[in-house]
């Protein structure tokens, strides 16, 4: 009758189900360091946005402010302001939804 004995079975088993928790601790562990990092991103995203329109204002602040500006200049770069405003806005929006897509199942 030389084969395996009960207890040996269930040494192996504990030792698969030992295997396996330390395998869940790991992934939890990366996903929540994933979740840190999208964060992160998320912050810094936001951080570009606000220090892109606060430049944008001071450009057109003191481009208001200037008198040696023609009112035609004037009027052109409104128009480029105006559409830098939008540029940022859309990859801030663009990267806040690749950042929240990230590990979503397709």
């Amino acid at each position: 009758m030389g084969g395996p004995s009960e207890r040996e079975y269930r040494e192996k088993v504990n030792k698969i189900r030992e295997k396996l928790n330390k395998r869940a601790r790991n992934i939890r562990k990366d996903f929540a360091e994933i979740e840190k990092l999208k964060v992160e991103a998320l912050k810094k995203s936001e951080e570009i946005r606000r220090s892109a329109e606060k430049d944008i204002e001071k450009i057109e602040k003191n481009m208001i402010k200037s008198k040696d500006l023609a009112p035609e200049s004037k009027k052109r770069l409104r128009s480029e302001i105006i559409v830098l405003r939008n540029e940022v806005r859309e990859q801030h929006a663009e990267l806040k939804m690749q950042i929240s897509k990230t590990l979503i199942p397709a």
